[in-house]
């Protein structure tokens, strides 16, 4: 006896009801709103360029009139002192930096909104083939049995002399239609389940 392999199919509903974490899964949306990190990062960057920095410095040697004092204790000093550097009043060149660094960020922001765009449009446009397709997959299974129940009764009939061989052929031709129908069904859902996780980030695991 053939081992018949059934296509994948899911055991349980899609977890869509937190949308937000799981387009975050999406690996595009992560990729822009990184950039969108590194792009507020570098305005912070460029905005402390602004201020003064101000550093300690410190030194520690020897200090003699003659070389061979350089090695006693008396020769030894030591010292501390802070360091203050600011390009005042000439900022022009920090200042561009900024409002480049934040021209920068307008279009990381104006990029994460397209790609959250996108991936909303194929999330919705993803949901509503699958939930179509759902519905013509339990259309067809009413259709199904129907179909099964009128070849039972045409056979029933045909071993009784109450139809023709030609009338029981064509009811067994609707339910052959019928049956690859609801397989043609069965294939299409496993595509749009497929389409549907990619479109939602994936990579979620059902809380037992």
């Amino acid at each position: 006896m053939l081992n018949v392999i059934r296509p994948p199919q899911l055991d349980a509903l899609i977890p869509v009801g937190d949308g937000v974490e799981l387009l975050r899964r999406r690996p595009d949306v992560r990729q822009a709103e990184r950039r969108v990190a590194a792009a507020t990062a570098r305005v912070g960057v460029a905005t402390a360029d602004l201020y003064p920095r101000i550093s300690l410095t410190g030194f520690f040697g020897g200090v003699s009139a003659t070389l061979p004092d350089l090695t006693t204790n008396d020769a030894r000093a030591c010292g501390v002192g802070p360091s203050i550097r600011w390009n005042f009043p000439n900022q022009a060149g920090s200042r561009a930096r900024v409002q480049q660094a934040k021209a920068n960020t307008s279009a990381a922001l104006a990029g994460f909104d397209a790609v959250v765009l996108r991936a909303l449009k194929e999330t919705e446009q993803s949901l509503a083939v699958y939930g179509t397709e759902l519905d013509r997959r339990q259309a067809l299974a009413d259709a199904q049995v129907q179909a099964q129940k009128a070849f039972d009764l045409a056979h029933d009939q045909f071993l009784a002399g109450a139809l023709t061989q030609l009338e029981l052929l064509t009811t067994e031709e609707s339910l052959i239609t019928i049956d690859a129908s609801v397989e043609a069904s069965d294939a299409a859902l496993i595509q749009d389940q497929i389409a549907l996780f990619k479109a939602l980030g994936g990579g979620w695991r059902q809380k037992r």
